[in-house]
């Protein structure tokens, strides 16, 4: 395993005093960890150096063919002071899994994982207190070949950037409403779909933006064949509580295996709840609304962990969901998953990695 250098900064930020005003991805800490790549000499010069702007050539590969991915994770602090990290190893497994598909060299995630936790280590006193905070992680590959020309670049960047983040909820797990795309779509299988690649979020702004101008917090994308299977919700992934079991699409190829649908998938079952994956039509999800059977509905994803759906409209018609309140299945899951990642709660299943 390769050592990784330290660069010492000669200035540092001022840190946030109010947890509060940190909103979410607005603030960045004094370092990274930044490591390289080149044909003929693999992954070098791990480091962890200060927090900078990079210099890239105009016609740098990135920026023309999109050869980009990306992961998102946090740190959280315990009431006991310690910090910990949730599921880091999952995460650098599917960063891999996205850089196959991408055409971007494998990384060795043993390096990643020592330069995060040293990052972190490093970097303990932006982690912020307080239950719904955290320290968000970024890590990034991106394409660093100066050429015009479609093929795989034979030079990458890969860093990892951090940012104190506020609560997600600043009042409450509030229900949102959530509208069916049933014009554009998202993902094919055999795609890109099921790799954390940044043309994927690119994709998904119009109709983002559509949905938005309707009055909508969020898109619920169906499959891109038929237009009729449910597939995920923006940047989240997408569960139904119907006639009190848990469901949710399959992975299928366009589908991001996230997760945090995996950590709730598990609970559920754990927690003594029935939980299919499978494939989910909207016009059952309707039809089960329309009987009186769908209990809830939540997305499931690192930035939110869980997000309760209140009411969701597909071609004109509009249902509501659980009163419009937040159901007793998110709830405990919700109260259940983060317990954990704040140190709360035991840790049963080998997923929390702590710093001290």
């Amino acid at each position: 395993m390769q050592d990784i250098r330290f660069v010492p900064a000669t200035s540092f930020k001022k840190k946030p005093e109010d947890p509060a005003k940190m909103g979410f991805g607005k603030l960045f800490t004094d370092y990274m960890f930044v490591m390289d790549y080149e044909t003929g000499k693999g992954w070098h010069d791990a480091r962890i150096e200060p927090y900078q702007n990079f210099q890239m050539d105009p016609a740098t590969a990135v920026l023309h063919y999109g050869q980009a991915i990306f992961e998102g994770l946090k740190a959280y602090r315990r009431d006991d002071g310690g910090i910990q990290l949730f599921r880091p190893q999952a995460n650098f497994a599917r960063m891999n899994r996205s850089a196959e598909r991408m055409a971007i060299p494998k990384f060795d995630e043993e390096v990643a994982l020592k330069g995060l936790l040293k990052l972190v280590e490093i970097e303990k006193d932006w982690v912020p207190a307080g239950k719904g905070t955290s320290l968000y992680i970024r890590p990034t590959i991106i394409a660093t070949d100066p050429f015009l020309g479609v093929h795989a670049s034979h030079t990458y960047r890969f860093f990892i950037i951090v940012s104190p983040s506020g609560a997600y909820y600043t009042s409450g797990l509030a229900p949102v409403n959530i509208y069916v795309e049933d014009n554009y779509v998202r993902a094919v299988r055999g795609g890109v779909g099921f790799a954390k690649a940044a043309g994927n979020y690119a994709a998904s702004l119009r109709a983002a933006e559509i949905a938005a101008e309707k009055g909508y917090t969020q898109v619920l994308w169906l499959d891109g064949v038929e237009q009729k299977y449910v597939e995920e919700v923006g940047a989240m992934n997408m569960m139904f509580v119907i006639d009190g079991k848990v469901v949710t699409p399959m992975l299928n190829g366009s589908i991001l295996p996230g997760i945090t649908r995996d950590s709730i998938l598990t609970l559920s079952r754990h927690l003594g709840y029935e939980a299919e994956e499978r494939r989910l039509s909207i016009e059952e999800v309707f039809a089960a609304a329309r009987a009186g059977k769908l209990d809830e509905a939540f997305g499931t994803g690192t930035a939110a962990v869980v997000s309760p759906v209140g009411k969701l409209c597909w071609k004109g018609e509009c249902v509501g969901i659980s009163g419009g309140k937040i159901g007793p299945i998110t709830q405990k899951l919700y109260d259940t998953l983060t317990g954990m990642q704040y140190g709360d709660l035991p840790d049963e299943f080998g997923w929390i990695v702590r710093i001290d």
